[in-house]
């Protein structure tokens, strides 16, 4: 299967610059993959879609503020994009320019932060390993020097931080959001809880890799970018017992499907288990523990639609595409939703 092959057109005017207020007014294009029949709702519909017993899959990993600006001894500047942590000092990073950030060069962020340049890390992503020094606690400092990694698409100033923050979001550690989140509210989950829906966290800290670009004309060529992941005994064992009596796991955002879909046995059961996932899925792929997903629109040619071009196929993923476009709903990470069930 080639990568032209999840092509679609998207006028630049549908790209979502600015989250909507409140988060759950966004729109929601409910797709019916039994009947292939399409629905145009609001976000907080999902309490009348959604039935007694379904078990919501959500990921609590929060963003980190990952990007810093650093400089050299001669005052030139360089953009770090923190990417995964290895230990207590070291991460892998993005660096622009690559030029200024050979390995051995030290760079400054100010008095409470410096970091150097070990080695060259990922050829593919241009990445590199870095160890920091630094003052009192890593997360606190970037939490004053950081700024949130916005996609590069997204050209508007965020004027709060918290927006691109799921109101769950728990453990730091991520490079970008868990966009399919953004749309939840406190009082949305207590209305989907007391319908009976059951909600449980995993964890997967988004890197870069998710949103690469598929270079490769073949798509069976790319190599995804690994990512961490966790999953508690209580949450595995809420979702077994959903598996078991036949109810639907629901997973929310393309990254709760990786992890599940990472650990799932052929019967679709999961267990306890922390680790990182380089996990690609794409057509004809079939699930073995989601049953369905709430998700953003996605990139065109992107790992992304291809992974939920799963739950039917090519053909019709990108037909509802099409639809969502001549609707004008808003697209990628502070866009609409979708519903796939």
């Amino acid at each position: 299967m080639k990568t032209s092959d999840f092509d679609y057109y998207l006028p630049e005017e549908l790209i979502a610059q600015t989250p909507v207020y409140p988060r759950d007014s966004s729109r929601l294009l409910y797709y019916d993959t039994t009947n292939k029949n399409i629905e145009h709702k609001h976000f907080y519909d999902i309490v009348d879609i959604l039935k007694e017993g379904d078990v919501l899959v959500r990921n609590n990993t929060r963003v980190l503020p990952a990007r810093i600006f650093a400089y050299t001894k001669n005052g030139g500047k360089v953009e770090v994009l923190l990417l995964k942590r290895f230990n207590l000092t070291e991460w892998e990073v993005l660096v622009k320019p690559g030029k200024k950030a050979r390995p051995g060069v030290e760079l400054t962020v100010n008095e409470e932060l410096s970091l150097t340049v070990l080695s060259n890390y990922d050829e593919d992503a241009g990445s590199r390993k870095v160890s920091f020094s630094f003052s009192g606690v890593f997360e606190d400092v970037i939490s004053r020097v950081g700024e949130m990694p916005l996609p590069p698409y997204i050209r508007e100033k965020l004027s709060d931080k918290e927006r691109y923050q799921t109101v769950y979001s728990k453990i730091d550690g991520s490079a970008a959001a868990p966009t399919a989140g953004l749309h939840f509210t406190d009082e949305l989950f207590a209305k989907l809880e007391k319908k009976g829906v059951t909600v449980v966290d995993v964890l997967l800290h988004v890197g870069l890799g998710t949103f690469r670009p598929v270079k490769a004309d073949d798509i069976t060529e790319h190599k995804m970018h690994s990512e961490y992941y966790e999953i508690s005994s209580k949450s595995a064992e809420i979702i077994n017992k959903a598996k078991k009596e036949g109810r639907r796991v629901i997973a929310v955002g393309t990254t709760s499907i990786r992890t599940l879909e990472s650990v799932a046995d052929e019967n679709g059961f999961v267990k306890e288990s922390k680790g990182n996932t380089e996990i690609f899925l794409y057509p004809p792929y079939k699930f073995k523990c989601v049953d369905g997903c709430i998700t953003n629109f996605h990139l065109p040619k992107s790992t992304l639609i291809m992974l939920i071009s799963c739950f039917s196929s090519r053909e019709e993923t990108l037909a509802f595409y099409e639809q969502a476009v001549k609707e004008k709903y808003r697209f990628f990470s502070f866009g609409d939703a979708c519903l796939i069930l």
